[in-house]
């Protein structure tokens, strides 16, 4: 279980491997400069509901894994988080779906290759 803090305060946990996919569209969104909502809901040790913040280039960011390993990356994933990033509503963490192909993740590396 990895760990985004926001804004050197605020830290919630995703997966390592959903982590990995959110880095990838989080980073692509902001480099561009482009601000938006972020918005995932809580668990339900956490109380429930849901948490939205406003992403922003000049906010702190940390991703923190607990696995050493990258993820392979799921590019049909990655299409379909960076639509909800580029709605109206902001990203938001979808379903995974049938990884079709992979892309070098985060460290360079590729799924199946050591």
């Amino acid at each position: 279980m990895g760990t985004l803090t926001y804004d050197l305060v605020s830290k919630v946990d995703f997966d390592d491997r959903a982590l990995a996919h959110l880095q990838l569209v989080i980073a692509s969104k902001l480099r561009r400069g482009e601000s938006f909502n972020f918005s995932w809901v809580k668990d339900v040790a956490e109380g429930s509901g849901r948490t939205t913040i406003w992403m922003h280039p000049a906010i702190p960011l940390v991703y923190d894994f607990v696995g050493s390993r990258s993820p392979s990356i799921n590019r049909d994933w990655l299409n379909a988080l960076m639509e909800t990033a580029n709605s109206p509503a902001g990203l938001r963490l979808v379903p995974e779906p049938a990884e079709a192909g992979s892309v070098p993740a985060p460290d360079g590396t590729v799924a199946g290759v050591v």
